[in-house]
This record gives C-alpha cells, sequence and structure tokens, in this order.
C-alpha cells in the first residue's frame, strides 16, 4: 500500500478537528462545561484521546473554538439562505437575528460560553474566530460603513452585550427590546431578517436613530 498523500494527511486531520468541534458542541449543551471531560470529547468524536491535546491545548480553548465555529456555520447559514440578497441592511439585520438566535435557542452552550471569555483565559485566537470576524466585518463593509476597522469591532461588542443580557441569570433582557434596540442603532426596518411574533415593543417601532 502506498503512502498517504500530503493533501488526504491533511484533509483527515481537518475531518477529525471538526468532529471534536462539533463533539464539544452537543456534550456541553447537553451536560454543562464542568461536567465534559475531555475524554468523553474524544469518546464522542471518535477519535484517540490524544488528538485532542493535539489539536487545542485546553478545554476552555477547545470550547471557545467549538462555539465560534457554530457562530461563524450559523451566520453563513442566514446570509446565503434564499433568496438571497445583496442588500447590506437586510444581511446586517440577519446577522443581528443569526447571533441572537443562538442565546435564545442555545442558552447553556451560550452562557458557557460568555462566561470563558470573561474569565482570565480571555478571548481566544482561533481560525473559526477568524472565519466568524470575517463575515461580520464583510456585513459591515456591505451595510456602508465608511470605516469597518472601526465599525466591525462595535458590533461585535453590541451583539456579545446583547447576547449577556438575553442569557443574565435572574435579569434577563427581553430579546425583542434588545433587538429593537440594535436595529434602531443601526435604523434598520423592524420586519427586515426574521422579525420575532408579536411585532416591536409597545406596538410601534422607535424611528432609526440620525
Amino acid at each position: 500500500m502506498s503512502p498517504r498523500s500530503a493533501s488526504v494527511n491533511e484533509e483527515l486531520r481537518r475531518r477529525s478537528r471538526e468532529r471534536l468541534l462539533h463533539a464539544t458542541v452537543e456534550l456541553v449543551a447537553e451536560r454543562g462545561y464542568e461536567a465534559t471531560t475531555l475524554g468523553d470529547i474524544a469518546d464522542r468524536a471518535g477519535t484517540a484521546r490524544g488528538l485532542v491535546s493535539y489539536y487545542f491545548p485546553g478545554k476552555r480553548q477547545l470550547l471557545q473554538s467549538a462555539v465560534h465555529r457554530l457562530m461563524h456555520h450559523t451566520l453563513e447559514a442566514a446570509l446565503e439562505r434564499e433568496p438571497r440578497t445583496e442588500d447590506g441592511r437586510e444581511r446586517l439585520a440577519r446577522a443581528i437575528d443569526a447571533i441572537l438566535g443562538l442565546a435564545r435557542d442555545r442558552p447553556r452552550l451560550m452562557r458557557t460560553h460568555m462566561a470563558g471569555i470573561l474569565q482570565a483565559e480571555g478571548f481566544v485566537r482561533c481560525s473559526e474566530q477568524q472565519r466568524l470576524a470575517e463575515l461580520l466585518r464583510e456585513t459591515v463593509v456591505r451595510y456602508g460603513s465608511p470605516d469597518p476597522d472601526t465599525d466591525y469591532p462595535l458590533l461585535r461588542a453590541l451583539l456579545m452585550g446583547a447576547v449577556v443580557a438575553v442569557l443574565l441569570p435572574g435579569a434577563p433582557m427581553p430579546m425583542a427590546r434588545l433587538r429593537a434596540e440594535l436595529f434602531q442603532r443601526y435604523g434598520l426596518e423592524w420586519e427586515l431578517g426574521v422579525p420575532p411574533d408579536g411585532g416591536p415593543p409597545g406596538g410601534t417601532f422607535p424611528s432609526p436613530r440620525q
């Protein structure tokens, strides 16, 4: 049997890494962070346990990469869903709804992720985070930002703050209200993106800020 080519080996490594990221999202959502071990993740992914340490320096870094991958895929799917559009306002609305939707649909996972970012390890720079950043920056560009290098970090901060507010234990903010504030901030009509049932808070949507 001839040895595998470098490209085949690279593809096998990529698939193993993807399985680990997917397994991490599944297990942390099911069991929580503390109850999920690296061994559990390797077993769920069907990979050797040593591969976890090969790809990631620790569980916290693995979780951040896994959630950034989920966010990237969720955002990409929202931006490219039918009917496809190049309209920057619609794409920004879809981006906001996609990230808020993760807080609504995967609260345990997103709460754990945000808590990890606020701990000493801080924000992990990884390929998944870079792809997420590229999509958000491109969204700001298509929206028409004259200074995307400034406006992209602001959008990221506003989305992170909204996710924290939705998930705040004991005092969560209603998602519709947070969506309304973000849409008002960017001058977006309520009907863009995927508006929640029931219409805007208070029955009328505030005029966009000038």
